[in-house]
């Protein structure tokens, strides 16, 4: 079922009542609406002035909802976390903790492919030149011993903003744009991945002391150049502040098709694909992760 992403940008009220987050202002209390726990996968609070429930908030944790707290930057800033949402947790962290160095050596060779894979038919769909990443994402080593990831990477920024671009998440236009895509992405990967039983702290290459989510990064690199399309068309299109219009094309990301072969889900529907598969991999079920190929 595909999940709704309820983003506030004005200050509401927010509670719960019947298993229903029920919306409203101070101003006009008697004008409120209601949405079923169980149809919201995304809430996005922007708003300062926000208010919501203890009772609300651990509703959303129970079904999984990812809940997304923005700063005063209005930039993504926390994320609330369900600690037991899936019902074979304990076999699946004991499954990830255990995973030997070569086989993540040979996950992330899976990921590193996937993405390089995806940037290129990016390029190629956007009419650039998409062939000059073939040789980095049919040539990647076992734990991109020679970081063909990073060499592609030059190349694909250079062909999709210009050789003056320059990613960063200090850096100027569209990096805004880039950065709370990727965010949300981020968010998303980390609900999908509890969703599957996984522990997003322990990664498979990224390693951070102060990164929360290692496996959500490693993970969603696949994804990003769903991401860096959205933001692609909205700076062609003059685009260059986070507005709210801007910020609500961005969450659409998570209804964007992935294409798995001869089946075609939505982004967020997608990721539980990856996970689930990501979980198997960890068990010793199947040795490739699912990924979409981009179109």
């Amino acid at each position: 079922m595909l999940k709704k992403a309820l983003f506030f940008s004005t200050p509401f009220c927010l509670s719960l009542r019947n298993n229903q987050m029920i919306i409203n202002t101070k101003e006009m209390p008697d004008m409120q609406r209601s949405v079923p726990i169980e149809d919201i996968g995304f809430v996005i609070l922007e708003h300062q002035q926000t208010s919501i429930t203890l009772p609300l908030l651990n509703a959303l944790s129970d079904n999984n909802v990812a809940v997304i707290f923005c700063g005063d930057n209005f930039m993504p800033n926390a994320m609330l976390m369900n600690l037991d949402s899936n019902k074979t947790q304990g076999e699946s962290y004991r499954a990830q903790i255990e995973a030997s160095e070569p086989l993540k050596k040979g996950l992330w060779k899976q990921i590193v492919e996937a993405k390089i894979r995806n940037q290129a038919a990016l390029l190629n769909k956007l009419g650039k030149n998409g062939e000059r990443l073939k040789p980095y994402y049919t040539n990647v080593k076992s734990g991109d011993s020679d970081n063909r990831e990073g060499v592609a990477a030059k190349i694909y920024w250079g062909e999709l903003f210009g050789e003056d671009f320059i990613r960063s998440r200090e850096g100027v236009e569209p990096n805004n744009m880039l950065n709370y895509g990727y965010t949300l992405l981020r968010a998303a990967v980390a609900r999908s991945l509890m969703g599957s039983g996984l522990f997003p702290a322990f990664g498979i290459f990224h390693r951070n002391r102060y990164n929360a989510f290692p496996l959500a990064d490693d993970i969603m690199e696949p994804y990003r150049p769903y991401v860096d399309e959205i933001v692609f068309d909205l700076y062609a299109n003059g685009e260059r502040k986070l507005t709210k219009d801007v910020k609500s094309q961005l969450l659409r990301l998570l209804f964007t098709d992935t294409v798995f072969g001869k089946i075609t889900r939505p982004l967020d529907v997608g990721l539980t694909m990856t996970s689930a598969s990501l979980a198997k991999c960890f068990s010793g079920i199947q040795k490739k992760i699912s990924y979409p190929l981009l179109e």
